[in-house]
C-alpha cells in the first residue's frame, strides 16, 4: 500500500497540515498510524477523497456541504445542495449586475458635472432596496470557457482580500500554554482552560485575549510540531506550572478574520502583504518561537470557556494576524 505522510501531502496538494488535521478533525479524511513512524500517513483512498473535497471548495461549497455530498447516495439530496448553491452564485450575479449598472449611472451623473443631481442620484432609495435584496459577502468572477483554468482563476480572483484590517497590537502580559506532540493544539488548549477557569479571568480581566502559534512549525526533520497559546492577564499577577509568564512587545500586523478550517487564507493574507503599496513584511528573528511574528487569535475565546459556551462552527472564527512595517 502506497501511503504518505502528512508533510507530503501538504507539499504536494498545495495545502496547509493544519487543514489536513481540521479536515480529519471533522470527518472528512482520516490517518493512518504506521508502526515504528510519527506522522501521519494518509493512502491513497484519502488522498483521492482529498482532490475532491479541494475541488469542491473551489466550486465554492461549503465544509458542511461537502461532508453531506461525501457521504450521501441520495440523488435528490446532491442535488438539491447543488441547487442551493447555483442559487447563491444567481444571487451574486444579480447583485453585481446591479453594481455595474450603479457605476454605469455614476459615470454618466459625474461626467454631466451636476455634484446636486448626483448627490439625489446616491440618496435614491430605490437603488439602495435594490443592493440590499441582492448583494451577499460572496464575490467571485464567473467564465464559461476552459473548465478547469478558468475554475483556478476564479478562485484566484475570489481569493484576492478587500477587507485586510491594519492594527496595531499594543504590548501586553501573557501567560503561555506550551505543547510539542501528537495534536499539540489540543494538548496546549486543556491546560490554559483550567487556567482561565481558575483565576476568573472573565471577571478580573473581561478584555483578555488568546492567541496562538506553531513553536516549532511542521517539518520533515521533526516527527512532531508545537504548539503554544497565550492568554493575555493582568501584569501582577502569577503564573503556575505547566504554564509560564511572558512578555509581548506588540507590533504591528495585517489582520484578516477567518473560520475554523480555512487556514488556506494564511496565503491569501501573505499575497496581500507582499502586494501592498503601504507595507512590506515584518517577521520576527525569533522565527522557530513565534512562526516569524504571524499570530492565530481566536475570538471570544475566554468568553465561551468562562461560561462554558460549546462554539458552533459557524461562530468559531479566528482572525490570522501578519506583522508588517511601513515602505
Amino acid at each position: 500500500m502506497n501511503l504518505k505522510t502528512i508533510g507530503e501531502v501538504s507539499k504536494n496538494l498545495g495545502i496547509s497540515t493544519r487543514m489536513l488535521r481540521y479536515y480529519e478533525k471533522e470527518g472528512l479524511i482520516w490517518s493512518r498510524k504506521k508502526e515504528n513512524y510519527a506522522y501521519r500517513v494518509y493512502d491513497e483512498e484519502t488522498i483521492s477523497r482529498l482532490y475532491l473535497i479541494i475541488f469542491l471548495r473551489k466550486l465554492r461549497f461549503s465544509l458542511k456541504d461537502i461532508a453531506i455530498l461525501l457521504s450521501s447516495s441520495d440523488i435528490q439530496n446532491i442535488t438539491g445542495i447543488f441547487s442551493k448553491n447555483i442559487d447563491e452564485i444567481n444571487n451574486e450575479i444579480n447583485a453585481l449586475s446591479t453594481i455595474r449598472i450603479i457605476l454605469k449611472n455614476f459615470i454618466a451623473k459625474l461626467k454631466k458635472n451636476s455634484d446636486s443631481e448626483l448627490n439625489l442620484f446616491l440618496l435614491n432609495n430605490e437603488i439602495a432596496d435594490k443592493i440590499g435584496i441582492f448583494l451577499s459577502p460572496k464575490r467571485n468572477e464567473l467564465k464559461e470557457e476552459k473548465f478547469m483554468d478558468e475554475l483556478n482563476n476564479a478562485g484566484k480572483e475570489f481569493s484576492k482580500l478587500k477587507n485586510v484590517r491594519i492594527i496595531y497590537l499594543p504590548p501586553f502580559t501573557a501567560a503561555a500554554s506550551h505543547y510539542i506532540g501528537e495534536n499539540p493544539e489540543e494538548n496546549a488548549e486543556k491546560p490554559l482552560r483550567d487556567f482561565i477557569k481558575k483565576k476568573r479571568l472573565f471577571d478580573t480581566k473581561p478584555d483578555s485575549r488568546v492567541f496562538g502559534f506553531n513553536h516549532p512549525s511542521p517539518s520533515h526533520e521533526n516527527a512532531y510540531y508545537g504548539y503554544e497559546f497565550w492568554v493575555t492577564i493582568p501584569d501582577d499577577m502569577e503564573v503556575e506550572r505547566p504554564l509560564t509568564k511572558k512578555k509581548f512587545d506588540g507590533g504591528l500586523y495585517a489582520v484578516h478574520t477567518i473560520n475554523m478550517g480555512d487556514f488556506h487564507e494564511w496565503e491569501w493574507l501573505m499575497k496581500w502583504v507582499q502586494e501592498s503599496p503601504h507595507y512590506l513584511e515584518n517577521y520576527r528573528d525569533e522565527a522557530d518561537e513565534c512562526m516569524g511574528g504571524l499570530l492565530e487569535e481566536a475570538l471570544n475565546f475566554v468568553y465561551h470557556v468562562s461560561n462554558d459556551i460549546e462554539k458552533v462552527k459557524a461562530e468559531h472564527q479566528l482572525d490570522l494576524y501578519y506583522p508588517i512595517k511601513r515602505k
